[in-house]
């Protein structure tokens, strides 16, 4: 039988949860609750004036066409992102999970990029994607690509893609890597036995294992990309061109801070967080039943 943890003192408890609850009221309830109410105000750009007009903000933000490609704009990011940072990780983390020489080395290094802030990525892409002194942009124009995602939006929205995936592949490597040094090597070894390919191996043995691993993954990489590649854009492409890489979270900013539509963000701000939460409860709701644990 398991032994429970007995506290001598009734408070103590509630002392250690104290700062854990204290940090999520503040940081997260009061500020969601400030949104709330805020979407139901018109204020103006100093908040020295406000004006209660219920449910105008919403009621604006549903009849207005850019806020519905704003939307779809950021499926297409969000999507693009998931995949690719799942993909690449999973690919990186079977070949680390081999047995080589220097293999620790290599997987220290294939984490390290997660410590990098999401702006500072954005600029380190910058670097090789910009069409005046990008190391990588002067070798597409050299093959005859016309690179220049500042007026090309698809372009744009590739560079921040790139980006953003890159920006969490350690992540997803390092939870794909735990996932499959923890399948019993036994299973492997006697598929092979019985003359399963490697890659019929991975789709039939090694995959459906790391399906728990996998649904994690997928959950927190559309949270990363709804919320988290704020930075990244900001740097990179500041929304633009012509609003190509303009995201639900970049739009609540633009139109907050720069626009001074404080209402109208906040109503944003709502209905993204009422996405994200939907979203989670779809993937728990549908997709888990899928997952072998």
């Amino acid at each position: 039988m398991e032994k429970r943890a007995v506290f001598g003192n009734r408070a103590l408890p509630y002392a250690l949860l104290a700062p854990q609850i204290a940090i999520t009221l503040i940081f997260f309830y009061w500020p969601a609750a400030q949104a709330v109410r805020q979407s139901f105000l018109v204020e103006d750009a100093f908040g020295l004036s406000t004006e209660f007009v219920w449910f105008e903000n919403y009621i604006h933000l549903f009849t207005d066409p850019s806020y519905y490609r704003t939307l779809w704009t950021t499926v297409v990011f969000s999507t693009a992102v998931t995949v690719m940072s799942l993909s690449v990780a999973l690919l990186l983390a079977i070949m680390a999970d081999r047995e080589i020489k220097g293999a620790t080395g290599y997987r220290t290094l294939l984490i390290w990029p997660y410590a990098v802030a999401p702006a500072v990525a954005g600029v380190l892409w910058i670097f090789m994607l910009d069409p005046s002194l990008g190391i990588i942009a002067q070798g597409l124009r050299r093959i005859g690509i016309d690179w220049n995602p500042r007026l090309n939006g698809g372009q744009a929205m590739t560079q921040v893609v790139l980006a953003s995936s890159w920006k969490q592949i350690s992540y997803n490597f390092l939870f794909f890597l735990a996932g499959l040094q923890a399948i019993p090597k036994s299973v492997i070894e006697a598929a092979a036995i019985d003359g399963a390919r490697p890659w019929r191996r991975f789709w039939t043995i090694i995959l459906p294992l790391l399906s728990p691993t996998t649904f994690f993954l997928v959950v927190v990489n559309i949270v990363y990309a709804f919320f988290e590649t704020f930075g990244t854009i900001d740097a990179m492409t500041g929304g633009g061109p012509a609003k190509a890489t303009e995201t639900l979270v970049y739009k609540v900013y633009a139109d907050g801070r720069l626009g001074g539509d404080l209402g109208g963000s906040a109503a944003q701000s709502v209905i993204l967080m009422v996405i994200v939460i939907g979203l989670t409860a779809i993937q728990f709701r549908f997709v888990e039943r899928k997952v072998t644990y």
